[in-house]
């Protein structure tokens, strides 16, 4: 799986967590840019993208986690 594809797949979890179908988020994108994205939402969003991509982060990696781009960065490593 690509970027672009895992891009797309969190869009989708995006939309769902935040129950918003206009988002569209890019590797910039953080907690700033969604209204919405506060802590508990955030604990729901992680929780959201490890069952998507059947993982689990580590908390180093959770709090470590700047933008959208480093969550692919990571999510991609694991994948490949």
């Amino acid at each position: 799986m690509n970027r672009n594809e895992i891009l797309e797949k969190l869009n989708e979890v995006f939309i769902d967590v935040f129950d918003d179908e206009n988002i569209a988020i890019t590797d910039t994108t953080t907690a700033d840019d969604i209204e919405e994205w506060d802590s508990l939402e955030h604990i729901n969003l992680i929780v959201a993208v490890e069952q998507e991509f059947k993982m689990k982060f580590n908390m180093n990696e959770v709090t470590s986690m700047k933008n959208v781009g480093e969550m692919v960065d990571i999510i991609a490593s694991r994948l490949n």
